[in-house]
């Protein structure tokens, strides 16, 4: 098998809705995380894209789950995962995540 592929990711946003649990020994958490793309219409008026991100992190050395809270600016590394399921109407959906390996509060 050939593995010349790369799936990394690096976001740097806020935090918006924040779910922290346990896992084994350790703390996990699952957030929406806010990034914005700023640029220039054609008017030359300037246009704010906003993203929501979801973002995992697993108990890790790199990815402490501590002081995450709404708000806070965070810079993520790792991942993308897309998994597929079968919503309550009967639908297929994709539900992507970011799922993080490093993790570190920028500004609180």
């Amino acid at each position: 098998m050939n593995n010349n592929t790369i799936n990394r990711v690096e976001l740097q946003g806020r935090i918006g809705t924040v779910r922290i649990y346990p896992v084994g020994e350790g703390l996990a958490a699952a957030f929406s995380l806010q990034t914005d793309h700023i640029y220039s219409g054609k008017d030359g008026q300037t246009i704010c894209e906003t993203t929501w991100h979801n973002v995992s992190v697993m108990p890790s050395p790199d990815a402490s789950t501590e002081r995450l809270d709404r708000g806070v600016l965070v810079r993520v590394e790792g991942r993308l995962r897309a998994s597929r399921y079968t919503a309550a109407d009967g639908s297929e959906r994709v539900f992507t995540e970011v799922v993080a390996t490093s993790l570190k509060v920028i500004e609180e």
